[in-house]
């Protein structure tokens, strides 16, 4: 299938955050579903290279860096997950204190796999529902969230998903949080999302 120009579907603007050690597909799938859907995402390096080696040492190009990027510009933060991704998140004052003000604003923040014990760990999860990572779910409930083994959960501006199957799932409900239904089905279909 031909590619096709990016056409805006809405305003709205994602920031991937990507810090060095991720997991490409987390972060790669959730871009394209959004890219799809007419939802503008930018990857950002958490680091001051704008080439980022992912855990698998592939290396992404980002369009900007964290010290270029204003994260308020960004309707939603985006939080891959992978190791040491996660912990270099994690280690990213920046980042944490921007989750932090956008949780308590009701602002969204999407996390994956082992990401969301970045926002457990924060306190952000205390009393909502939230999913991770298999390996990372004893953080969330140690830090008060109400975990789940769904794909993909949705506690009002908090999204998080299980790992690298998931990721594309992930785009699609965010693409549902934005856009709706109908656009999150056509994408979904587009894709040959099997549910």
């Amino acid at each position: 299938m031909a590619s096709t120009a990016f056409t805006a579907a809405t305003d709205k603007r994602v920031a991937a955050l990507i810090a060095p050690g991720l997991e490409e597909v987390e972060a790669l799938a959730v871009v394209d579903v959004l890219y799809r859907a007419g939802i503008g995402c930018d990857m950002i390096a958490v680091a001051d290279d704008r080439a980022v080696v992912s855990s698998h040492e592939v290396t992404l190009t980002c369009a900007t860096t964290l010290a270029e990027a204003d994260l308020d510009d960004y309707d939603l933060l985006f939080l891959p997950g992978g190791i040491p991704g996660t912990p270099n998140l994690k280690a990213t004052a920046a980042i944490t204190a921007a989750v932090t003000e956008r949780v308590r604003a009701g602002r969204p923040v999407a996390a994956i796999c082992a990401a969301p014990s970045i926002l457990a760990e924060l306190g952000l999860l205390d009393g909502r529902r939230a999913t991770a990572n298999p390996a990372f779910m004893h953080v969330l409930e140690e830090n008060g969230a109400i975990t789940s083994e769904d794909s993909v959960v949705v506690d009002g501006a908090i999204l998080t998903s299980r790992g690298m199957a998931t990721a594309a799932e992930l785009g699609i409900e965010i693409v549902r949080y934005y856009l709706g239904d109908d656009a999150a089905e056509a994408v979904a279909k587009g894709i040959v999302l099997q549910r």
